[in-house]
């Protein structure tokens, strides 16, 4: 009578526990492209006006223009922080502030993460970034001498946050991703280049790196919203297009090419360390903006509501490369 009891007993938890299964543990078995996520998973969408806000508080002329070492980028790397803990965004191998050193100045990447769950996937990385700094001081104009850097990258920086904030709701990722807003990278790339040797020497599996630029203004006469640097180099491009069945998400901008934009922002390091997909977003197309490196790059130039149209539109494709299939090199640019 006891072993029958016992086994009783065993069933009912058995069952209970089957019942029980997280909903990440149900789209495990089922969900295998992006396809799927879409009809499994409602994607939020996206706020321009917490877009705004976050794009506001980088580019405001307290932080002087966020120059790398300067008091106007700690506040900045600050706020990052900040909102990555009101997201509950965990900090990367325990700390938000991925520190180095850029000619004797102490800089800092702000660095977060959702822990992948898949049992063989978690091991691999997606990075997600941008740039957080700008240029700062600059010959006045017009008594104005303030490189506020909004769209140079104060936008990228905001899509990144956007970005995690999906992900952490949607809570669906087998891969682990790596949210990285870089410093120093007017200087050089010298914050990307920090983060990707660390991740390298530990031992770190980044499969792909997806950097924004740059996107707060709508590309002018163009069939796609956002075009990708290295565009040829891979299938990112391919994949993010079959993932969004709304619009064309992303396209071959020649100009990108012809002044080596693949090499030129923070996806680069993550591509000569990892030798992975790493590919830019970008919607400046060198005729929709007139205030690169210049007093002008304020928020007054910048359009949110574009901004949430570009990570809306992207946010499909971030669910395939962190869940379906690995993305794939085509040829080296």
């Amino acid at each position: 009578m006891k072993r029958i009891i016992s086994l009783l007993i065993l069933t009912i938890i058995i069952v209970a526990c089957g019942t029980k299964r997280t909903k990440v543990d149900q789209l495990e078995k089922t969900v295998a492209t992006a396809q799927q996520i879409k009809k499994e998973i409602e994607i939020p969408k996206s706020s321009a006006v917490q877009l705004a806000a976050d794009v506001s508080f980088l580019a405001s002329d307290e932080l002087k223009g966020r120059d790398t070492g300067s008091k106007g980028i700690a506040r900045a790397a600050t706020y990052i922080q900040n909102r990555f803990i009101d997201l509950e965004i965990a900090p990367y191998q325990g700390d938000y502030m991925d520190n180095f050193n850029v000619r004797d100045t102490d800089a800092f990447n702000v660095v977060g993460m959702i822990p992948g769950t898949d049992g063989d996937l978690k091991n691999e990385i997606v990075v997600i970034g941008a740039h957080y700094d700008h240029i700062g001081i600059m010959k006045a104009v017009a008594g104005d001498s303030i490189a506020n850097g909004a769209n140079d990258n104060a936008t990228g920086t905001a899509a990144v946050m956007a970005i995690a904030d999906h992900l952490k709701k949607i809570d669906f990722n087998r891969r682990t991703v790596v949210f990285a807003l870089f410093s120093a990278e007017e200087k050089g790339l010298l914050g990307s280049k920090h983060l990707a040797k660390r991740m390298k020497d530990s031992g770190e599996n980044v499969v792909a790196m997806i950097n924004f630029e740059m996107i707060g203004t709508p590309m002018v006469d163009r069939p796609y919203l956002a075009y990708l640097t290295g565009h040829d180099g891979s299938n990112m491009a391919n994949v993010f297009n079959k993932a969004n069945d709304q619009l064309i998400v992303t396209g071959k901008l020649d100009q990108a090419a012809q002044f080596g934009l693949f090499k030129r922002s923070d996806n680069y390091p993550f591509f000569t360390k990892f030798k992975v997909p790493a590919q830019t977003f970008c919607t400046f197309d060198f005729t929709n903006f007139d205030h690169y490196h210049k007093v002008g790059d304020e928020m007054s130039e910048v359009n949110s509501q574009h901004m949430a149209q570009v990570v809306d539109a992207v946010m499909p494709g971030v669910l395939e490369v962190v869940n379906g299939n690995r993305l794939k090199l085509v040829s080296n640019e």
